[in-house]
């Protein structure tokens, strides 16, 4: 790969060295290459390589597939346009006589395709007004080269997720789920200074044990039975103390930290549930669930065990070295000579445990996606045999999972070890400073032996403390894959003062409405204006922005050009959830919950008496088959409605969509998936349904539209017709052409 530069010398984009070379011929004397675009598909959209380069004298091209390379000059009445559609992208190069050449590229390169437009605009504005283009202060994408507006923080060309690693702050974000019990959190603290205070009370007493007991006893001098009495009872006494507080505190901070894990579950998912489509489209089921279950779990624990822990060692590590200062200054600075040793280690390897950890939930979360993906369509693996596919894609990911653990792991245990060696190497060295002492007599034998007490216990903390740096960052990086939720705002956000909807007419305005994918267009410059109680049925090819409209008038995506406006008010200025409450919706796949036939029905209106269930169902057409099934209206239906046929929840969708007797009515492709005979039977509840009300249809056999009001022909995202039947039918355009090849293929069908 070899890199072409700008007229300024910064990187423009990297090219293969085979069009690097022939460039660089066909270049004139003093060109200066401004952009350049990798063309990946020819005239039949077949994948072929090929390139356009945009210099300051106009532009160089070799088509897709071909091995000539044409220029076009700068001169007056020369446009460039572009549109993409459907993954395409197409630049189409025209003057006063028509077209000149058109180039079509995958959508990977559509940001490239659109800045090399702004500078061609740019260039040839220049050229024919005879003004210098201003130079404009531009970056380098360090990943993909890309040149960069200078006010622009990220490369748009880079689509690339970066994975940032977690910081162990993250976790200070939980205190906004612990403020609310900060009462049981102080009164846990307090018993837990308490409790590490008298853990502290035995190492205490091993001094005048041993100077006053032991050491007179052993050189057969008389000792006070009282005095030892008052020992014993003492360290008796400081383990009953300690038991009872360690309980304590225990007991209260882990109810606490439940509290805590519960309220942060609770918090992600309503957040979760308040996400438009476009999130969820971007995202697995499988990595969903594991962070609201198994993350949120792995912070529950952490809170009311680790970091018990962690604090419980802080508070000893801080009064043993007090304690130990207080027995001889200088054996407590011979204890801490270790110290920096310990506290480098732990730097070193807190960095790679950090994205290491990270790393892990990542891959961990391609396990759980296998699972999500094969349990639900387990049907589909056995009816296509790919029993053992799918057993090489859980094999593989679980063996990616097991190698990115066994790296974390060669760090982890090298690190654990080497703290466990350095603090007995730091006990060892307090022995022996301790007995030079003694031997000197500058301490007893009882404050050697108490000392030795409070450093092994000193550098067992600091071990302990060592070992939670693991946990912590495990847990940081759970808490930063929940925040990432919680941080995620929707794309289809409430208005700050939202109005409220009373009674609505159902008259439906679209006016001037674009929709992009990403960087892909789908919609445009779409006018059109429902009556209430019309029924407009939708119709064009796949792909031609159907069901992305009906998606925009649910307000699942907001629009990014125009407005959609419902009895003259825009849609977004309503609450989403009143908004959609009177709207209802039958899919062409219905999605049914595990439970009862009632509950299903029911589901828009839970409050909804047994008798407005079994009149839903009537208007629907299901009451009757509802009746033949074991226990008619509380008959369990399995996972995804799997009890019943196609028809039958196609009919319950249709019930629960009548029982809610929504205003405005959204229909996709209802009966596309049944046979002749069930759609009839669905065709009798869509027309109770759509009585009284603004219906919306999507319909893959344009016979189903027969009663529509009037029917919208889209074609590429545009609305091409608009009429009645018989009216397009005259026009022999678009829908003309749709209706005889849906006609052809049926007589062909028919044939067979």
């Amino acid at each position: 790969m070899t890199t072409i530069l700008s007229s300024a010398g910064q990187p423009v984009l990297s090219l293969p060295e085979r069009w690097q070379s022939q460039l660089k011929q066909q270049l004139n004397t003093g060109e200066n290459v401004l952009a350049v675009l990798e063309v990946d598909l020819d005239s039949r959209l077949r994948f072929v390589n090929g390139v356009l380069v945009l210099t300051d004298q106009g532009l160089i091209s070799c088509p897709a597939g071909e091995n000539r390379w044409q220029r076009t000059g700068f001169r007056d009445g020369l446009t460039l346009s572009h549109h993409d559609h459907a993954g395409v992208g197409h630049l189409q190069l025209t003057d006063q006589n028509g077209l000149l050449e058109s180039w079509r590229f995958t959508l990977g390169n559509n940001l490239h395709a659109i800045r090399l437009l702004d500078q061609f605009k740019e260039q040839l504005h220049s050229f024919l007004t005879r003004e210098p283009v201003k130079a404009k202060e531009q970056n380098t994408c360090p990943s993909c080269k890309a040149v960069m507006e200078a006010d622009e923080e990220e490369c748009p060309v880079c689509t690339k997720v970066v994975h940032t690693p977690p910081s162990t702050w993250t976790l200070f974000r939980l205190w906004r789920f612990a403020r609310p019990y900060r009462l049981p959190l102080f009164i846990g603290f307090t018993l837990m200074l308490l409790g590490t205070a008298a853990h502290m009370i035995p190492r205490y007493l091993t001094k005048p044990l041993t100077d006053e007991v032991l050491i007179p006893y052993q050189n057969h001098e008389s000792v006070d039975p009282q005095l030892v009495g008052l020992y014993i009872g003492g360290l008796l006494g400081s383990a009953v103390l300690a038991w009872l507080l360690s309980w304590g505190k225990t007991y209260i901070l882990a109810l606490v930290s439940e509290r805590i894990g519960a309220d942060l579950r609770t918090t992600t998912y309503e957040h979760l549930l308040r996400l438009s489509l476009e999130y969820f489209g971007g995202k697995r089921t499988g990595d969903l669930m594991s962070r609201l279950g198994s993350e949120s779990d792995r912070i529950c624990v952490y809170l009311s065990l680790h970091l018990l822990d962690f604090l419980t060692d802080v508070l000893m590590f801080v009064m043993t070295a007090v304690a130990l200062l207080q027995i001889n200054t200088k054996l407590a600075l011979v204890t801490l000579m270790p110290l920096p040793l310990i506290a480098w280690a732990i730097h070193l390897v807190r960095d790679k445990l950090r994205t290491g950890f990270e790393k892990i939930d990542r891959v961990w979360g391609e396990v759980t996606n296998v699972l999500s993906d094969t349990i639900p369509g387990i049907r589909v693996v056995k009816a296509f045999a790919q029993e053992k596919r799918e057993a090489d894609r859980f094999r593989e990911a679980n063996r990616h999972n097991l190698a990115v653990n066994d790296k974390l792991n060669k760090v982890w245990s090298l690190f654990s070890p080497t703290v466990s060696f350095l603090t007995d190497l730091g006990v060892l060295v307090v022995w022996a400073f301790g007995i030079w002492q003694v031997a000197h007599d500058e301490i007893t034998v009882g404050a050697l032996v108490a000392s030795v007490a409070f450093i092994s216990n000193f550098y067992g903390r600091i071990d302990s403390m060592s070992r939670i740096v693991s946990v912590t960052q495990k847990s940081a990086s759970a808490a930063k894959r929940i925040f990432d939720i919680l941080d995620h705002v929707s794309s289809v956000p409430d208005p700050q003062n939202p109005k409220k909807i009373d009674a609505i007419k159902g008259e439906i305005e679209l006016r001037e409405v674009g929709f992009r994918y990403g960087n892909r267009a789908v919609n445009r410059g779409i006018n059109l204006k429902i009556q209430p109680g019309e029924m407009i049925g939708l119709v064009g090819h796949s792909g031609s922005g159907k069901s992305t409209l009906v998606n925009l008038i649910c307000r699942f995506y907001d629009v990014a050009e125009g407005a959609i406006l419902l009895d003259g008010n825009d849609i977004r200025s309503y609450a989403v959830s009143d908004y959609r409450r009177n709207i209802g919706l039958v899919l062409q796949e219905p999605f049914l919950f595990f439970g009862t036939i009632a509950e299903n029905i029911a589901y828009g209106k839970p409050d909804a008496t047994r008798e407005e269930i079994m009149a839903a169902a009537r208007a629907a057409h299901a009451h009757e088959f509802i009746l033949r099934l074991p226990q008619g209206y509380d008959s369990m239906v399995g996972e995804r409605g799997q009890g019943l046929s196609g028809g039958e929840r196609q009919r319950i969708s249709i019930a629960r969509a009548l029982l809610i007797d929504p205003k405005i009515l959204i229909m996709d492709e209802a009966t596309s998936s049944v046979d002749s005979q069930t759609e009839k039977e669905i065709q009798k509840a869509l027309d109770n349904l759509v009585q009284g009300r603004t219906t919306i249809a999507i319909a893959h056999r344009l016979s189903t539209l027969h009663k529509a009001d009037r029917l919208v022909v889209l074609d590429r995202g545009q609305v091409v017709e608009v009429g009645g039947h018989d009216e397009l039918m005259e026009k022999q355009g678009a829908y003309f052409e749709l209706y005889n090849a849906q006609a052809r293929n049926a007589a062909l069908a028919g044939d067979e």
